[in-house]
């Protein structure tokens, strides 16, 4: 035959060559970036732009060699995007769920013919990624498209969302988010990064052709994540998601600081995870698991593995004999090569022992898969993983030293549990701080298996039904206030000097106290604020002037007292939320003359917001046993597990406005999920909140798990930005209190909830609930596979 290859099945077997790539039957990867002269342009408004005077980027596959160019977009560029998805979004929400639904079915179809193109493509460009794992996700989108308006009522689309990935993120974290915010109607402009720039335009051709409306799917590309700023700039964007290294993540948060705009953060690269192995697990299969899954050519993940001293020699013997012979890893750059050679040799030097695959390169950029056997959790491989592939070994005794070892990282993304004990592995499952567990199988990805990122690894949900909430909002709220970035110096934000005033004694002013681990107290400063009724001069009461000091004392008892307040049954709770309502009605009157004289309003309707305050209470405590998790409808075989957890401490600065309906809105959503809650009252209306501090003495809620600071709300923003422990605030204030809290509340991560201070809200409607209890809990996932 004419062309046929010369060599025998025998010379192929011995060289081990790589055969050529599959191609479509419709064309290669190769052939559409030749169509396109491997120089791509911008997608807007459904087609590829290329501006003349534009600088370019090139990309380079892993041996050296051009993939192709991208644009780096301008102002210009950003505008005329932004125009056009603005049209695209007025036609895509306005197609029913069906006809959106339609359109995401027939690109799962169209892949079915480029689905080989696309592979290539990712392959090419470093960022590998199944066709047919996007085939499974537009499926389940497409679904949720289909039935949004009947199980989920009462929400609607934000409008234009901005997704944005760093240049090391892959395409499937990128899809997570790009495809649940077009199935909930919204219009997407991606800012990807460098390794995804190619595969994101080809994919957005082919939604073209599925029959998305031209703007509602758009493609920005650029030289780093500034463009990602630009973007955001613009005054028509409602809402940011980001995935990558964190370093860009917190670039992107800084940068966008002040312009009003939620931001989300998902850092999928360079998190460290625990594998653990205990005596009860399948030691060959864990062993298996554990090669392929550490040792990965891309690893976006640190894994360090923990195994029970009473299986060590077992597991070490079965690594050396499945490490043996392992090819060196390419590393990127020598400079990495001197960064693992220095773990290794502090590894060495503090008595650790390594299990190379074979022997070390004298120089290069490549290095041995090894194990570094005996490493303790201060050991720089475990603390800064090195990008080269280092696997760690740390062992442990007991189950509890397993769980402490496995939440020694910041880190909060995965974890990988080995033990046919399913008791055992469904505690331990649940004693991690992770937002993926794994029981007896390696990484798995699905789209309904919803991922949230606990501790330093992420401030939102992918994945699942709960990940699609953060691209709807409650149907009664407004659009997004958008403002400007002020000029900030962030060092003495909050630092003004106070004005210390001594209560008169002799005058008719009640000085009140805040409440601080159980206990009615002053502040640590000893000074006093005075509080004026709305419109009138004369002195109200006094209230503490808090500060940083009482901000640590309310975290050391709240941290003490929420793991406990967590594991208590649902029921047990519900009581204790119900005698809370029962106190309130007690103290009716008392707290509604308190409502009247601060705000002004007449007794009858600062009675009627106790009321509602008391209902909501109510509420809250029958909510208790309603919120839970389910079962997933997973694709293979085995039980998917979805879970709400209680984020920890959250900080929250109340709103002036309904200062009593609001505040028992947000501390039922706390205490009810397994919450502690610090609170601080609106700097001009605390005096409701002083008098409610009566109901919570008098209520069995344990000490420390609800705390009440007074005082000047900038000095207390900055105190609950910058406490490590609190993992969430929930803010009403001014524009530079939203501005200082995005700007600084990156490292460790909290979750924002930025309402400014006039932030609208229907405190009575149905959706505030659901809403708030959304805003109190973060997701796990469990995969416990099946034969």
């Amino acid at each position: 035959m004419a062309g046929a290859t010369t060599k025998t099945v025998h010379d192929i077997f011995q060289s081990m060559e790589y055969g050529p790539a599959a191609s479509s039957s419709t064309g290669s990867a190769q052939a559409w970036l030749n169509h396109h002269s491997r120089a791509l342009g911008l997608f807007i408004d459904g087609k590829f732009v290329r501006p003349e005077d534009r600088q370019t980027r090139s990309l380079m596959d892993s041996r050296g060699d051009l993939v192709c160019h991208t644009v780096c977009a301008v102002e210009a560029d950003i505008s005329q995007c932004i125009s056009s998805a603005l049209q695209g979004f007025d036609v895509w929400r306005g197609l029913s769920c069906y006809q959106r639904s339609k359109v995401l079915l027939r690109l799962a179809s169209t892949l079915g013919q480029h689905g080989q193109s696309v592979t290539e493509l990712c392959d090419l460009c470093q960022a590998s990624f199944s066709s047919s794992v996007l085939v499974r996700m537009l499926q389940y989108y497409s679904s949720w498209a289909q039935l949004r308006d009947r199980l989920i009522a009462h929400w609607k689309p934000l409008g234009l969302v901005a997704v944005v990935t760093s240049d090391d993120c892959t395409l499937y974290p990128l899809m997570l988010k790009v495809l649940p915010a077009l199935a909930m109607g919204n219009a997407v402009i991606i800012v990807p990064g460098q390794c995804t720039a190619a595969p994101t335009l080809l994919l957005s051709q082919l939604f073209m052709a599925a029959g998305i409306p031209a703007g509602a799917l758009s493609v920005l590309t650029g030289s780093d994540i500034s463009l990602a700023a630009d973007v955001v700039m613009n005054p028509n964007i409602s809402y940011v998601t980001y995935s990558g290294n964190k370093q860009d993540g917190m670039k992107l948060c800084k940068a966008t600081a002040g312009m009003g705009v939620p931001v989300s953060v998902t850092p999928t690269i360079g998190a460290t995870c625990p594998i653990i192995i205990f005596e009860s697990a399948d030691i060959n299969s864990a062993v298996d698991d554990v090669i392929e899954t550490a040792f990965k050519k891309k690893k976006e993940t640190h894994w360090v593995l923990c195994v029970q001293e009473s299986v060590l020699n077992n597991v070490v013997d079965r690594l050396q004999l499945r490490i043996a012979g392992l090819k060196c890893v390419p590393l990127p750059s020598c400079e990495a090569r001197l960064l693992v050679d220095a773990a290794v040799q502090e590894a060495q030097h503090k008595g650790a022992t390594l299990v190379p695959s074979c022997a070390v390169p004298s120089s290069g950029p490549q290095y041995p898969p090894t194990v570094l056997c005996g490493v303790a959790p201060s050991f720089q491989c475990v603390v800064t993983p090195s990008p080269g592939p280092l696997l760690p070994l740390m062992t442990f005794r007991s189950n509890t030293e397993a769980v402490t070892l496995g939440n020694h990282s910041p880190h909060g993304q995965a974890a990988s549990i080995w033990t046919e004990d399913l008791t055992l592995a469904l505690e331990t499952a649940k004693s991690l701080s992770v937002g993926s567990v794994w029981v007896n199988s390696k990484p798995l990805s699905d789209p309904c298996l919803p991922f949230s990122g606990h501790k330093d690894s992420g401030t939102c949900t992918d994945g699942g039904q709960e990940g699609l909430y953060h691209f709807l909002q409650p149907a009664f709220t407004s659009a997004v206030r958008r403002t400007s970035p002020l000029a900030m110096d962030y060092t003495n934000f909050g630092t003004d000097a106070p004005q210390v005033i001594i209560p008169d004694e002799t005058g008719t002013a009640k000085s009140y106290l805040q409440f601080v681990a159980g206990k009615v107290c002053k502040s640590e400063s000893g000074c006093s604020v005075a509080v004026y009724p709305q419109g009138s001069g004369s002195v109200l009461c006094y209230c503490p002037d808090g500060g940083r000091k009482d901000v640590r004392n309310a975290v050391e008892a709240a941290i003490k007292v929420q793991p406990g307040w967590m594991k208590k049954s649902p029921s047990a709770r519900a009581q204790s939320i119900q005698s809370l309502a029962k106190g309130l009605e007690g103290k009716r009157r008392e707290i509604a003359t308190s409502i009247s004289s601060q705000t002004g309003l007449p007794l009858e309707q600062a009675d009627t917001e106790v009321e509602l305050s008391i209902a909501r209470l109510s509420d809250w405590a029958a909510y208790c046993d309603k919120v839970c998790g389910r079962t997933l409808p997973m694709p293979q075989s085995g039980s998917g597990l979805s879970i709400p957890e209680a984020l920890g401490v959250v900080g929250a600065v109340l709103p002036e406005k309904q200062p009593l309906h609001s505040m028992v809105t947000m501390l039922g959503a706390a205490i009810a999920t397994g919450n502690a809650i610090i609170m601080v009252p609106s700097e001009d209306c605390p005096l409701p909140a002083l008098t409610f501090i009566q109901v919570l003495q008098s209520s069995d809620l344990p000490a420390g798990l609800v705390n009440v600071i007074t005082g000047r709300r900038d000095e207390l923003t900055k105190a609950l930005a910058n406490h490590s422990v609190i993992k969430a605030i929930w803010y009403w204030g001014s524009d530079e209190g939203c501005q200082y809290l995005q700007h600084t509340c990156t490292s460790p991560l909290k979750t924002l909830r930025l309402f400014g201070k006039d932030g609208d809200r229907d405190w009575s409607h149905a959706s505030v609930l659901e809403e708030m209890w959304r805003n109190a809990v973060q997701w796990k996932s469990v995969w416990i596979p099946t034969a």
